[in-house]
């Protein structure tokens, strides 16, 4: 994983440009997408950032060109954040932490709220102190961060796409899941869960790929591992994304949350600014 490194988006590379053009000597930027700043010289034709490692004007034009796009310098190389293969992954920059984006389908919660902190929310409705807990579509493992800051004592993170496991140890973000206590797992969650034992998580985030890309992950039969999984009184948090109409007076999340009923848990209960619902064992 890269612990190291600058990373650089169109932002950032315009205003080194214009600081460039005003004849500025140094600029304070922060070069680890806005998690601290740091004072880097400037001088006619580029930025000097370590004895390593600089931009030419010509560079920090092709960065400031690619909007929605992250570039990471490491070792005199620049690359961009990026992937085709089954689809086409990137890390998209926002004004704090990158989101993950699949075929032009974004991954997490971002209208008014960074992801990183979306999925923070979305873990404390669940996770409690010593709480053991399983992170089933781990993505960027925001939410498996989160469950650590709020004081779990084992996080067990699961993850598909290897895609996107080597996307993540290049977002300065994720790097608290390749730490201590969180349990890394390279597989579906839909043939995982099965071998789980009973009864060994006290809380469970559930924030699937959309429908469309994963029904299986919205049905009773796997609402029902689920629930076979939790602990008596643990708690799920499930996101279902933005929910749209099928019928009137129904949605998308209504339709989710009785199936959750009819998989075993007696309290479900819809939060609406994150796009989901709770479920109580």
């Amino acid at each position: 994983m890269s612990k190291n490194g600058y990373w650089f988006y169109s932002a950032v590379a315009r205003r080194i440009l214009d600081a460039m053009d005003r004849g500025d000597n140094r600029i304070d930027i922060s070069v680890d997408l806005n998690l601290s700043r740091g004072t880097f010289g400037l001088c006619g034709d580029g930025l000097t950032l370590d004895a390593e490692n600089r931009l030419s004007r010509e560079e920090l034009r092709r960065i400031e060109g690619k909007e929605n796009r992250i570039f990471h310098l490491e070792d005199g190389r620049l690359e961009v954040l990026e992937a085709r293969g089954d689809g086409y992954y990137k890390l998209v920059p926002t004004d704090q932490a990158p989101l993950l984006e699949i075929s032009g389908v974004k991954m997490h919660i971002s209208k008014g709220v960074n992801p990183f902190e979306s999925a923070g929310q979305m873990a404390a409705q669940v996770v409690k102190k010593g709480d053991r807990v399983l992170d089933t579509c781990s993505g960027l493992g925001y939410a498996a961060s989160a469950a650590l800051n709020l004081g779990a004592r084992e996080v067990v993170s699961v993850e598909r796409s290897a895609t996107v496991m080597e996307l993540r140890k290049k977002n300065p973000w994720s790097q608290r899941i390749f730490g201590a206590g969180i349990q890394l797992v390279h597989a579906d969650i839909d043939d995982y869960i099965r071998e789980l034992a009973d009864e060994s998580f006290d809380s469970i985030i559930h924030d699937p790929p959309r429908f469309s890309l994963a029904g299986e992950l919205y049905g009773e039969r796997f609402y029902r591992e689920i629930y076979r999984v939790l602990r008596r009184r643990g708690v799920l948090f499930h996101y279902t994304g933005n929910p749209h109409l099928l019928k009137r007076g129904t949605s998308f999340t209504d339709h989710a949350a009785q199936r959750l009923r009819e998989a075993g848990f007696t309290k479900v209960v819809k939060i609406v600014e994150l796009m989901g619902v709770t479920a109580y064992k």
